[in-house]
C-alpha cells in the first residue's frame, strides 16, 4: 500500500468506510476501484467531487421549485412571521451583541479563517492532499448552492425594522451563513472523526459541531436577517451536499485500498 493510503484513515470507530452494505453501493465501489486502478485514486476523487457539485446545483434548483410551491400554498412559510416575532421578544442590547458576534464567526470572514486554520492543521499532521481537496470542494459547492439559490428565488429578507444592525441586503433564501457552516464544519467534523480512536472524543466532536451549526442557523433568525424557512432549507441543502462529499471520499478510500477490493462485496 502506498504512502497516501497509509495516511488516509478509512474507519470511523468500528465502521469501515470501504465496506458497502447495499448492492448499489457495492456495484459503484467496484466500478470506482477499476477506474482508480486505471486513472489513479486522487484524480478520480476530483472528478467525483465535480460531478457532486453538478448534482448539488440540481438539488438547489429542485429546492427552489419546492420552495416556490410551498410559498404559493402558504404552508411551511406560515411559521416565519410568528417565529420572528418570538425572537424579537427575546432581544436585549447585550444579547444582540453576543449573537451578532457569534453569527459573524460563520460569516464571509470568520468561516474562511476557521476552514484555513483546520486545513493547515490537517495538512501538516497528515501530510496528504485529501483534506485540502475535500474542504475546498465542499466550500466551493456550498458557495455555488448559496449563490444559485439566492438568484433562483430572490426572496426578500425580513423588514429592516425587524432586524438587528448591521443590515444585510442580498436575497434571503437560503441562509448562506447556515449553509456554509453546515458544510464546512460538517466536513471538519468528518475529518476529525477519521483520526479519533476514542468514542468519547467522537461523540464530543459531533455534539460540538452540531451545536455550532444549529446555533448559527438560529442566530440568523434571532437577528432578523433570515426567515426560518431560509435556515431550514440551508440545513437540508448543506446536509445533502455534505453526504455527497463524504460518499465521494468513501469511494476514493475504496479505490485507494487496492489490496482490499474483495471486501467491497462483503457487507459486515
Amino acid at each position: 500500500m502506498d504512502d497516501e493510503a497509509r495516511r488516509d484513515h478509512r474507519t470511523v470507530g468500528d465502521v469501515d468506510l470501504t465496506t458497502w452494505r447495499t448492492r448499489a453501493g457495492r456495484a459503484s465501489a467496484s466500478a470506482w476501484v477499476r477506474l482508480g486502478d486505471r486513472f489513479g485514486a486522487l484524480p478520480l476523487l476530483l472528478v467525483t467531487l465535480l460531478i457532486g457539485i453538478a448534482i448539488a446545483a440540481v438539488c438547489t434548483w429542485v429546492a427552489s421549485e419546492v420552495y416556490d410551491a410551498v410559498r404559493e400554498a402558504d404552508d411551511v412559510a406560515v411559521l416565519d412571521r410568528p417565529v420572528l416575532d418570538f425572537a424579537m421578544s427575546l432581544r436585549t442590547p447585550g444579547l444582540d451583541t453576543v449573537v451578532t458576534w457569534w453569527t459573524n464567526v460563520a460569516g464571509t470572514v470568520g468561516m474562511p479563517i476557521v476552514a484555513v486554520g483546520f486545513l493547515v492543521g490537517f495538512t501538516i499532521q497528515r501530510r496528504a492532499w485529501t483534506p485540502l481537496v475535500l474542504l475546498v470542494a465542499a466550500s466551493a459547492g456550498s458557495l455555488l448552492m448559496t449563490v444559485a439559490g439566492k438568484d433562483l428565488i430572490g426572496r426578500a429578507r425580513p423588514p429592516l425594522a425587524d432586524a438587528v444592525p448591521p443590515y444585510e441586503h442580498s436575497p434571503s433564501f437560503p441562509s448562506g451563513h447556515t449553509l456554509n457552516a453546515t458544510v464546512i464544519v460538517g466536513t471538519i467534523v468528518y475529518l476529525l472523526l477519521l483520526r479519533q480512536s476514542r468514542r468519547v472524543s467522537r461523540v464530543w466532536t459531533v455534539v460540538l459541531g452540531s451545536v455550532f451549526v444549529v446555533s448559527v442557523g438560529l442566530s440568523r433568525v434571532f437577528l432578523g436577517h433570515h426567515w426560518l424557512t431560509d435556515v431550514l432549507a440551508a440545513w437540508a441543502l448543506g446536509l445533502a451536499w455534505l453526504a455527497l462529499v463524504i460518499t465521494a471520499h468513501r469511494l476514493y478510500l475504496t479505490a485507494l485500498r487496492r489490496d482490499g477490493a474483495s471486501d467491497i462485496h462483503r457487507p459486515s
